[in-house]
């Protein structure tokens, strides 16, 4: 953040990194929101977008992630009047470079700003389809009490029908209700977080039932005190019902849980076994939008790696 707002003579509220961290108390996902758009204001070149993706791909390459779906929010940009084709360039670049130097394999998810209009995020969409093929999906990012998913049911029925894959952040502080209706409005073919999604037993089922994948950040929920400490944490419970649950890092420079910090603290505070981990590690290549033959290889990777000793 401090070099880039340097490079781009943009002012920020710090005096230092040492400032900037202790902001980084938050105790909702909008007081996380409220730092994470001015630290976002550094990025204004496509150099910039290639360098904090870089960085952030050499921390993943080093947890040993293989595969990575990387959220991108380009409203966050575009609205500052930043080029559209910056924000994906310089991601793409970066995802190609990863592939070059590290062999992870990659996409990019584009999320709607769920607090904007439901226009503004299908004029978003209009901006990003000459790029589709640079772009894996849709997702929604933001404030999620109060947007509920069906908010955005005609820019996801565009999207799906330009070949975009449905993903939809729902159920973190959100309710189950938005739960099903990212399933059901949406037709979200994998649900981030979720966690909330244990309050209703009927929801409980339907997941187990179709295997629908879902991401779920322990680290950022006890950050964003959606849980108070990772011990009370549901994951546990979602792998006992069946769910398709795995292990991800959610904005990790801010919450300080990188993928590999994530499955230390689940190790650790909630007790899960290295077999248990191993299995976790499965669903997240299960629920991953590869090939068959890249997810063959990646599963056979961690097998190996198991019967390894």
């Amino acid at each position: 953040m401090f070099a880039l707002a340097q490079r781009n003579d943009v002012y920020l509220p710090f005096r230092s990194v040492e400032d900037a961290r202790a902001a980084y108390e938050f105790s909702s996902l909008q007081s996380f929101l409220d730092i994470y758009y001015q630290g976002a204001a550094v990025l204004v070149a496509a150099r910039d977008f290639y360098d904090l993706a870089t960085a952030y791909l050499e921390r993943a390459a080093a947890d040993n992630v293989r595969h990575v779906e990387m959220f991108f929010d380009p409203q966050t940009h575009t609205n500052r009047g930043v080029p559209f084709a910056a924000v994906i360039g310089g991601l793409e670049e970066a995802l190609r470079d990863a592939r070059a130097r590290f062999g992870m394999t990659g996409g990019l998810i584009m999320c709607f700003l769920r607090h904007l209009s439901e226009e503004a995020a299908m004029a978003t969409l209009e901006q990003a389809l000459p790029h589709a093929d640079a772009i894996l999906g849709v997702g929604l990012d933001s404030s999620e009490l109060g947007h509920p998913p069906s908010k955005f049911r005609n820019v996801y029925s565009r999207a799906v029908s330009a070949g975009l894959i449905p993903v939809a952040h729902a159920g973190e502080e959100g309710p189950p209700e938005y739960v099903w209706e990212a399933l059901d409005i949406l037709g979200a073919r994998r649900i981030d977080h979720g966690v909330r999604s244990m309050e209703d037993t009927e929801l409980v089922r339907r997941l187990a039932a179709d295997q629908i994948p879902l991401t779920v950040c322990p680290l950022s929920n006890v950050r964003l005190q959606v849980v108070d400490t990772i011990r009370e944490h549901a994951l546990p419970a979602m792998l006992d019902a069946g769910l398709l649950a795995s292990i991800n890092s959610d904005d990790p420079a801010y919450f300080g849980g990188y993928v590999g910090d994530n499955y230390a603290a689940v190790g650790s505070g909630l007790g899960l076994a290295a077999e248990e981990l191993a299995g976790v590690a499965r669903n997240s290549i299960r629920s991953a939008f590869i090939d068959d033959d890249r997810r063959g290889e990646l599963l056979a990777e961690i097998d190996a790696f198991m019967t390894s000793g």
